[in-house]
């Protein structure tokens, strides 16, 4: 069966609006939230207030905060696997489409009064499944710092990573997407500072 060029972008539409929806309510799932309640604390309003992966670390320790670095990660592997079994053929700006709607949702989740983290690993999660070498490289320099002695710095050098990585094996226009995504965490870094 052959697309006319109005039934590409109608069906683009489509996935372009059902990845949105799927990616900000995954996005959405405070998970930092729900095991800092089952540990006792809220943890919006401990440590650094931020309910994501480091904060929980911070304060609970390397194991409990283990299924938070996990599930943060799930959420972003899934809507980009979301996005991507959704777009017609060739739109590949789908799945950032649906990784940003999950960063968002982490950032400013519907399900725990649109107070949420930085979406760093929900980023890093989508990531791997919209460009797995760049991700998955980046990931590997992250471990072997974080291994070394140094989490932090670990985390820069797997975030910074990516878009050259990326430029070099995937071109301009995916590497712009990636550094649209890395916008939201950006702004998300700039409206805590502003809260606090």
């Amino acid at each position: 069966m052959t697309w006319e060029a109005g039934e590409v972008q109608t069906a683009t539409m489509g996935a372009t609006a059902g990845a949105v929806v799927a990616g900000y309510l995954l996005g959405s799932i405070p998970v930092a939230v729900l095991i800092g309640r089952r540990h006792g604390v809220d943890r919006r309003r401990v440590g650094d207030t931020n309910p994501g992966y480091w904060n929980v670390r911070e304060q609970l320790g390397v194991r409990p905060a283990a299924p938070v670095f996990a599930g943060d990660v799930a959420k972003g592997v899934a809507a980009g696997a979301v996005g991507v079994v959704l777009a017609p053929a060739g739109a590949w700006g789908v799945g950032y489409v649906a990784v940003g709607a999950a960063m968002v949702g982490h950032a400013w989740p519907v399900f725990a009064n649109f107070r949420g983290g930085r979406s760093i690993l929900t980023w890093a999660g989508g990531i791997c499944v919209l460009s797995p070498v760049a991700g998955l490289a980046s990931v590997g320099a992250f471990v072997l710092v974080a291994r070394a002695g140094s989490f932090e710095w670990g985390a820069r050098l797997g975030v910074l990573a990516v878009p050259a990585l990326q430029l070099v094996t995937e071109g301009s226009r995916r590497t712009a997407a990636t550094g649209a995504l890395m916008s939201i965490i950006g702004l998300r870094f700039a409206t805590a500072k502003r809260r606090q």
